[in-house]
C-alpha cells in the first residue's frame, strides 16, 4: 500500500541528535549539495536520503544506483524508499507532482523522528527560488508567495494538516545560481545524471524555465539575481505587515 509508511533501508539507529539529512536525488544539484556538505563536515555529520518515484522506469533505477554507489564510496550512511507514485496519484486525486512531494516530505518526517535527525537539507537554489516566485504569481498569490523560499522553514507535514512540523528543512544553496551549481560539478567532477523530463514543458515549472525564462534572460541576464533580490524586499515588507496586524 503507498499509503503506508515506507521501509527505511538503513544500518544502525543514530545516537545523535546533531546529524542532517540530505534530500539526494541524483541530479547535479544535490549530487553537488552532498559534495559541498561532505568537504566541509564529513560523512559522519550527515545521512543521505533517496526517494525512487518509479516515474521514469531504468532512469529513476539509475538513479538510485548512482546515489547509493556514491554513498558507498564516501561512507555516508544511506536511507532509501521505492514509491507508487502514479497509484498515489490516483488514489488522493493530485497531480503526480503533488503527490512525489507530499510522499517524500512524509517520508523525510519519519526518518528524523526515527533516527534522531535535525533537519532535512535539500537543493533548492536561487534559480528554482525565481520559478516558485513566478508560478506563484501565475497561480495567484499574496506578499507571502511572493518572498521567495526562507533559508530555514518547518517541513510541510501535508496539504490537509495545518500543524507545524518539528523538523525544520534547510536549504543551505539559496544564494547560488544553477550555472555556479553546474560549474562547481564541472570543477570537482562530480558524477550526476541528467533527468530527461526536465527538458520537457508539460510540467509547469519547467514551462516557465525552457519559455518564460529565456525571455526574462533577453531582457535582463541577471534576471535570477534581480528577482532574488526583489523577493528579500517582499519578504521584509511581508514580515512587517504581519507584525503590524498581529
Amino acid at each position: 500500500d503507498s499509503r503506508s509508511a515506507p521501509s527505511v533501508i538503513s544500518s544502525e539507529r543514530s545516537e545523535s541528535r546533531n546529524l542532517y539529512l540530505l534530500a539526494v536525488s541524483g541530479g547535479v544539484d544535490s549530487m553537488c549539495l552532498a559534495d559541498m556538505w561532505l568537504r566541509c563536515f564529513g560523512a559522519e555529520s550527515c545521512a543521505i536520503a533517496h526517494c525512487n518515484f518509479n516515474l521514469r522506469g531504468e532512469d529513476s533505477d539509475g538513479d538510485e544506483a548512482l546515489v547509493t554507489s556514491w554513498a558507498d564510496e564516501h561512507g555516508v550512511r544511506l536511507h532509501k524508499v521505492s514509491f507508487d507514485t502514479v497509484q498515489y496519484a490516483s488514489e488522493n486525486g493530485v497531480s503526480i507532482e503533488m503527490a512525489a512531494r507530499e510522499l517524500r516530505y512524509r517520508w523525510f518526517g519519519e526518518i528524523c523522528h526515527e533516527y534522531g535527525y535535525q533537519a532535512v537539507v535539500v537543493a533548492h537554489h536561487a534559480d528554482d527560488n525565481a520559478e516558485t516566485m513566478v508560478l506563484n504569481m501565475v497561480r495567484g498569490t499574496g506578499l507571502k508567495g511572493i518572498s521567495g523560499m526562507n533559508p530555514v522553514s518547518p517541513l510541510p507535514l501535508s496539504r490537509h494538516c495545518e500543524e507545524r512540523s518539528d523538523v525544520a528543512i534547510l536549504r543551505p544553496l539559496l544564494t547560488f545560481t544553477r550555472k555556479q551549481i553546474e560549474g562547481h560539478a564541472f570543477a570537482w567532477k562530480v558524477p550526476y545524471r541528467e533527468d530527461k523530463t526536465n527538458a520537457s514543458t508539460e510540467y509547469r515549472r519547467n514551462s516557465i524555465r525552457h519559455e518564460v525564462f529565456p525571455l526574462f534572460e533577453r531582457m535582463n541576464p541577471s534576471y535570477v539575481r534581480t528577482l532574488n533580490r526583489e523577493m528579500t524586499y517582499f519578504k521584509d515588507a511581508f514580515d512587517i505587515v504581519d507584525d503590524w496586524c498581529r
